[in-house]
């Protein structure tokens, strides 16, 4: 499960509840690949942003990093 950013709103911080369907378009996964990677889907959000989009991409480089690090084992 990855951590989802945290939003300010009227000075008091909470976490969000998922990525929107554009940032997780703009970053280059499919919904289906995000929910069995565990990346949270918040299919009421319409907006995008850069910073949600930025983490979605270091998330993808680490997973892949991981994934070709690992040996298979037999």
């Amino acid at each position: 499960m990855m951590k989802l950013h945290a939003v300010v709103v009227k000075g008091k911080g909470r976490t969000g509840r998922g990525f929107s369907r554009d940032e997780l378009k703009e970053a280059g996964i499919d919904p289906k690949q995000a929910l069995r990677s565990g990346v949270p889907i918040d299919l009421r959000r319409n907006t995008k942003h850069k910073e949600n989009v930025k983490i979605l991409k270091q998330y993808l480089r680490s997973s892949r990093s991981e994934r070709t690090s690992k040996p298979h084992a037999k």
